[in-house]
């Protein structure tokens, strides 16, 4: 009999449990990740020649998640590729029904080795994740301004600590498990600052309380963070934030505010503090390239855009299935439910099994979830004010709010190339992954007044529309790939 070639991009929480159900339906599952070890940013892991004593400690939902990247690792049909970056999705020709051709790098992103190849599976799964969204601020370009994943991933995947004296500030639930994660590792939190006010807050979080219920883990997750930052006498404060970082080469000192409920700031309550680091994030922009390079439909929602799935969690593109932070921002369960459920179907499993009724529950919990989150912690439209005209907005390209606001003035720039072109935002190595959606929202802001149109002359860039999803080198382009592999062997590993 001959299996399925499932192929899962991502080995998160979604990932890892789309790649073990996968393997339960009987598929032949590769799992590609860019990472040496599996994990994502949550369960994201020391390297092997320095594995923590004690990962439980360090890692919430250790033995769980241990448990199952052994079983899928040790897997006789799995295929674990680390290391791997996926960098271009090839649809096939129309009339050919079926997932693209996944297009891969195999060796270290800095590494000189690397080896094109290419995949051609009967299925599709998806679960690349997301990365912080930071909204721009006077300073946020200077060295030791960090976003809260990136600082995080230093923390618990290097034991590296950002600085000794760090405020983390922005809005959302993360900022918990990030000054958690930095108290671990050794750094001094000063104060976690939540942007929105009490009032927003609670007022989200308490509608439909009844639905919290679904939600028990979450609870003894939250009541975890808060013990910590008892005990190490941090102040979470709500309705404030930092609106300026200060220092010579690098940053020194932090300007925090107090906010009004549209972000706006309270004059008089402006406060410096002096830090050798700060971390902030205001949400999670989700990876779109890949989703978008296969042809996958999206939907637009309050907390932006996301993967269109139906209740098997397959796209609009044949063979393709999504699942994670790429259809909607609620957590790690929810995550892992929603992998469980592309994986099974992804392999042909039979689609009406008892299992998978707990899973779309589980799942359509989580998205109630994400949509309580968006209420509870939305970004004020007031944010702007923060800027001033020469506050980098692309930092990849040092374009500043001023340009950007005399390009939206000036007619002659209203093709969206040519304004682009004369601004630079959006062209620098990111390609607008950092300040593409501020971009485009400023561009929104930036306005007609009496008719109230867009002014069309801001570029609005789209990060997610390319059609090479990460760096490749001109040599490795040139080079021959490898051939097609229909059927890879399994990659040495030790779980």
């Amino acid at each position: 009999m001959t299996r399925r070639h499932v192929v899962v991009v991502g080995a998160g929480p979604a990932g890892l449990a789309a790649a073990e159900a996968a393997l339960g339906a009987g598929a032949r599952v590769t799992l590609i990740d860019s990472a040496d070890r599996p994990g994502g940013q949550y369960h994201r892991m020391l390297p092997e020649a320095y594995d923590a004593a004690r990962p439980e400690v360090l890692q919430h939902g250790w033995p769980a998640f241990d448990r199952r990247r052994r079983r899928v690792l040790a897997h006789p049909r799995c295929a674990w590729w680390p290391e791997t970056s996926v960098w271009a999705l090839e649809r096939p020709d129309p009339g050919h029904p079926g997932p693209p051709r996944v297009h891969v790098l195999r060796g270290p992103a800095d590494g000189g080795d690397r080896h094109r190849t290419t995949l051609d599976p009967d299925a599709l799964v998806l679960a690349v994740g997301a990365h912080d969204r930071v909204l721009p601020f006077p300073g946020w370009e200077l060295p030791g301004v960090f976003t809260a994943g990136a600082a995080q991933a230093l923390a618990k995947g290097e034991r590296v600590v950002v600085g000794d004296r760090v405020v983390v500030a922005g809005t959302g639930p993360f900022l918990l498990p990030v000054a958690a994660s930095l108290l671990e590792a050794g750094s001094q939190v000063l104060e976690v600052l939540e942007a929105n006010t009490p009032r927003t807050v609670a007022r989200g979080w308490s509608r439909r309380p009844w639905e919290l219920a679904a939600q028990a883990g979450k609870g003894s997750e939250l009541a975890e963070y808060t013990a910590l930052l008892l005990r190490h006498r941090v102040p979470y404060r709500l309705g404030s934030t930092v609106i300026e970082a200060r220092g010579d080469g690098r940053v020194e000192e932090v300007v925090t505010a107090r906010l009004r409920a549209d972000w706006s700031v309270l004059p008089g309550s402006e406060r410096t503090v002096a830090v050798d680091a700060v971390c902030v994030t205001h949400g999670f922009s989700p990876q779109l390239e890949l989703p978008v390079a296969a042809g996958c439909a999206l939907r637009t929602t309050p907390g932006g855009e996301f993967v269109a799935v139906d209740d098997d969690q397959a796209t609009s593109s044949p063979g393709v299935y999504a699942a994670g932070e790429i259809t909607g921002i609620a957590g790690a369960p929810a995550a892992r439910a929603e992998g469980a459920l592309a994986g099974w179907i992804a392999a042909g499993g039979h689609p009406g099994t008892a299992t998978l009724r707990a899973l779309r529950r589980g799942r359509d919990q989580g998205r109630a979830f994400a949509e309580r989150l968006a209420r509870a912690h939305p970004i004020g439209a007031a944010w702007p004010e923060w800027l001033r005209p020469e506050t980098v907005v692309c930092r990849c390209e040092e374009a500043d709010y001023a340009s950007i606001c005399r390009a939206a003035a000036d007619r002659a720039s209203t093709a969206t190339r040519v304004a682009k072109l004369e601004t630079r935002a959006g062209l620098g190595p990111c390609q607008a992954r950092v300040c593409g959606p501020t971009v485009a929202e400023l561009n929104a802001r930036l306005s007609d007044e009496p008719a109230g149109r867009p002014v069309e002359g801001l570029p609005a860039p789209a990060p997610h529309r390319r059609p090479i999803a990460q760096p490749i080198r001109l040599g490795e382009l040139a080079a021959a790939p490898e051939p097609p592999l229909a059927d890879p062997a399994p990659h040495p590993h030790a779980p």
